[in-house]
């Protein structure tokens, strides 16, 4: 076995530069095993140093295994000799037979198609919104605001939108972003599109003067929106009429829940209510009990 010395230190590579100079080798002529890792503990306290083990010396060499010499291999008994097998009586011939006639194949009855559920026909039969006709763009005071930000907002954000603005009632301003790749712009299911038209509206009436309402869309993404919201809506409600069951949508904001509610305010069987607080308010859909009496 070597000879070897246990030595601490604030660190492994401490310990071992101590053990080095005490021994006065090379770090290549010692083999070192960590015995305790240094700790720092908390501000100061509870501190504890490296310490090694530093082997050093010759190494004992092990002695060589003995071989075993190899038995000499026994002889095994010969083996009966086999007798020959007797020769196999060769089959006599089948008769041939005649094959069987073939079988004409019957023609595969025509597939019947399935008819649409109620609640999935509305998907079919969906065509794309018509977006409404607005009349000609506008250029007045509250018109121009709404440009000037639009304008600085969609250059940070490296569009080339062109921006349209219509005004179809009096006090509600209707503004177009018209261009290619406004997905962006538009984000998931509306959220960006959403936070734009809201900073747009804060930018525009913080100046004084009369409060207006700014309706901001996007390849004509809010009447498709809506589309799908009542298609939703009508899929949910046969749901729960069938399975007697109440459903919870997931969060909406303010405009599409009204969407939902609207399109089921007459639908038989099912009533809607809001649930949750802002950003996480849901619409539940909800199976009218007695309904079925009616």
């Amino acid at each position: 076995m070597r000879d070897f010395i246990d030595v601490t230190g604030k660190n492994e590579d401490e310990a071992i530069s101590k053990a080095l100079a005490q021994l006065n080798l090379d770090r290549d002529d010692v083999s070192v095993e960590v015995l305790e890792r240094a700790k720092s503990g908390f501000l100061g306290l509870g501190a504890c140093p490296a310490k090694i083990r530093v082997y050093y010396g010759p190494e004992e060499e092990p002695a060589p295994a003995a071989v075993k010499e190899p038995e000499p291999p026994r002889a095994e008994p010969e083996a009966p000799p086999r007798r020959p097998a007797p020769e196999r009586r060769e089959r006599t011939e089948r008769k041939e037979r005649p094959a069987p006639p073939e079988k004409k194949e019957r023609p595969a009855p025509p597939e019947k198609k399935e008819r649409p559920t109620p609640s999935e026909r509305p998907a079919r039969e969906m065509e794309p919104p018509v977006p409404a006709a607005l009349g000609e763009e506008v250029d007045d005071e509250k018109a121009q605001a709404i440009k000037e930000f639009l304008s600085g907002l969609l250059e940070r954000m490296n569009s080339a939108a062109e921006i349209k603005v219509y005004l179809p009632e009096k006090g509600r301003y209707k503004v177009i972003l018209e261009g290619q790749g406004l997905g962006a712009l538009i984000g998931r299911r509306g959220e960006t599109l959403d936070a734009i038209q809201q900073l747009t509206s804060y930018a525009v009436n913080r100046g004084g003067g009369p409060r207006v309402r700014i309706h901001l869309d996007a390849e004509n993404y809010r009447a498709k929106r809506e589309q799908s919201l009542q298609h939703l809506a009508r899929k949910v409600a046969g749901k729960v009429v069938r399975y007697r069951r109440s459903v919870t949508l997931e969060p909406m904001n303010a405009y599409e829940r009204h969407v939902i509610h609207t399109a089921l305010q007459d639908y038989e069987g099912v009533t809607t209510y809001s649930t949750g607080m802002d950003p996480n308010r849901r619409v539940v859909v909800a199976y009218e009990r007695g309904s079925e009496r009616r």
